[in-house]
């Protein structure tokens, strides 16, 4: 680790004195990707630093111990020796965290989508349920909500809505969101007063930017037609609406938000960019799989990862075995207890997957 650090302490050095060439000012693009590189290496070699000046301050306390014969001197340099060990402990383990391999997609912005799954109905209303708790967390962040695309069903529920959420650290705080949502109350419609159980499919995708995916207009089938709203009303009298297939993968993407067809084409490619970035991406994971282990769940879409308990006033997350009395709390965006421990989780496996494999590395190398 303090090789790691040593090159890290290097490179922030290094960049410290790239930022301040006229140079790299005048080039805008690389100098912002400097700035930010040195902000985030900013953070290790601060705790780095901190760590060398208590393994100093540890040594000075140790020889105080040793070498003082006055009994009240050598209690304070004890306690002081135990406060500064205790701290060095914390400067570690934080340093650990912060040298784990970052996530590329973090700092995107995110495509949030929900799809009603088994419960008919009753599934609907809960995919508007989770509509709203997932508005209600991107509005205490601060984050920016753009609805993409819409169906609805016959209720005032959803049979499918996808989002845009623009915000720094989006992809971060909700990429555990992924996968089946489970939920079990009295539905409006029934009235015998029996519990239902029905599902939700939540995905998150990470923005793509048209760097991040080259798409060949000649692999792309466009169909324009008339949107419709809740319970086939006409929304509009023009053909706005548009349908991209795409040819290679037969992916299908609509969109009849706007009134505008370009504005609906635009956001109907901005929803295609994301999947197939996805789809490339879970292929990959799929070819690391060691890597996949250490991941919170598979990430596969059809992993119920959680359950809305309704009756008992109860959220279970069973990746992680957390359970909440406090359904109403949760359903109203309060949802960093949760991600929280899903991300301290995450980590904890990655980094000890980390050690695991230097491990394997030095019996190797021996």
């Amino acid at each position: 680790m303090f090789e790691k650090l040593e090159e890290v302490e290097h490179r922030y050095e290094t960049l410290s004195h790239l930022l301040g060439q006229t140079e790299l000012i005048a080039k805008q693009e690389e100098y912002q990707k400097a700035a930010r590189e040195y902000s985030e290496l900013g953070k290790v070699v601060d705790l780095y630093r901190r760590l060398k000046k208590l393994e100093e301050e540890i040594k000075g306390s140790q020889h105080l111990l040793e070498n003082e014969e006055d009994e009240e001197m050598k209690r304070l340099a004890k306690e002081e020796l135990n406060r500064l060990t205790l701290e060095k402990e914390k400067v570690e383990e934080d340093l650990k965290m912060a040298l784990l391999p970052k996530d590329p997609n973090d700092e995107k912005n995110i495509l949030l989508e929900i799809r009603a799954g088994t419960g008919g109905e009753e599934a609907g209303l809960f995919a508007g349920d989770l509509f709203r708790m997932y508005s209600k967390f991107s509005e205490k962040q601060g984050w920016r909500m753009e609805i993409l695309n819409r169906h609805y069903t016959g209720v005032g529920g959803f049979k499918e809505i996808i989002a845009l959420i623009e915000g720094k650290g989006a992809y971060s705080r909700l990429k555990f969101e992924s996968g089946v949502h489970r939920v079990q109350r009295v539905p409006v419609t029934e009235s015998q007063g029996r519990i239902h159980t029905s599902t939700v499919t939540v995905a998150i995708l990470p923005e793509a930017e048209e760097v991040d995916v080259q798409i060949d207009p000649n692999d792309l089938r466009i169909d324009i037609f008339r949107s419709s709203g809740p319970g086939g009303q006409s929304v509009n009298t023009t053909d706005s609406a548009v349908r991209i297939t795409h040819l290679q993968t037969g992916m299908v993407v609509s969109c009849q938000d706007e009134k505008s067809q370009h504005k609906n084409k635009a956001k109907a490619l901005k929803i295609l960019r994301a999947r197939l970035m996805d789809k490339a991406q879970q292929e990959k994971q799929m070819e690391i799989s060691e890597k996949r282990r250490n991941q919170v769940g598979t990430g596969e879409r059809s992993e119920r990862i959680r359950t809305y308990n309704f009756p008992q006033g109860r959220v279970t997350d069973h990746r992680i075995g957390l359970t909440l009395y406090r359904l109403e709390s949760v359903l109203e965006g309060d949802l960093d207890e949760i991600i929280n421990a899903l991300t301290a989780h995450y980590q904890a496996d990655i980094l000890k997957g980390e050690m695991e494999n230097s491990k394997f590395q030095n019996s190797n190398a021996r």
